[in-house]
């Protein structure tokens, strides 16, 4: 699907991080998120109801990754990716989760994923 919904430098405060002081701080996450929607409907009827809606999107990958606090950047793009499928109907994404500052040299550290379901809707 060449239809695409984007949600560009989404910032999270969460707890990240595998060290100890890590686990005792909240962190700023950077999120992109690239994902297939059929934008055909929505644009024709210029109706909400038939859009992705990103505002709740943001809302919901914000409190996933507050609840979930991971230690691991993986973890926190896999676990994303895993509940838009599911709870949004995205067939495919891209996530990318940057990590500001993690690295002294660099402006940021980050994971990028792609996942997308087969025909049968299992995760591919």
């Amino acid at each position: 699907m060449a239809d695409r919904v984007l949600i560009d430098s989404l910032v999270v405060e969460t707890v990240v991080g595998v060290y100890d002081w890590e686990r005792a701080v909240t962190q700023r996450l950077e999120i992109d998120l690239d994902m297939a929607w059929d934008n055909r409907v929505p644009g024709q009827s210029d109706d909400v109801a038939d859009a992705l809606d990103y505002a709740a999107v943001s809302d919901r990958v914000s409190q996933w990754l507050i609840d979930l606090q991971p230690q691991l950047l993986e973890r926190a793009a896999e676990v994303v990716a895993q509940r838009l499928m599911a709870e949004f109907g995205v067939a495919s994404l891209v996530v990318t989760i940057r990590k500001p500052g993690a690295v002294p040299a660099a402006r940021s550290v980050g994971v990028r994923i792609e996942r997308s379901r087969n025909q049968k809707g299992e995760q591919a």
